[in-house]
């Protein structure tokens, strides 16, 4: 299993905007082969913040669905991101 999560940084005011413009990456990924989660959300304590988290079944569903990135227009509105990708080898239910 693959875990990609983190945050983007966006200014406070494009925020909205920007998610708005997701929706329709978010609602792909979820049809997408392998995709088990996906979500991009804002943080309810920095208004600059969305949160980032997605759950693959593996690297060749996430590369499939990857492609070439964000668009140029998206990407340019990122003003930072932490965002790592975690290989899972086991699952435990809480």
């Amino acid at each position: 299993m693959i875990i990609v999560s983190g945050k983007l940084h966006i200014a406070p005011e494009a925020r909205a905007a920007y998610l708005a413009n997701c929706d329709a990456v978010a609602e792909q990924a979820r049809r997408s082969p392998g995709c088990l989660d996906y979500a991009l959300s804002p943080d309810r304590l920095d208004p600059g913040r969305i949160n980032v988290y997605e759950r693959w079944e593996s690297d060749a569903h996430l590369a499939a669905f990857r492609g070439a990135g964000p668009e140029p227009e998206q990407a340019a509105e990122i003003l930072g991101a932490e965002v790592s990708t975690y290989r899972i080898s086991g699952v435990e239910a809480a």
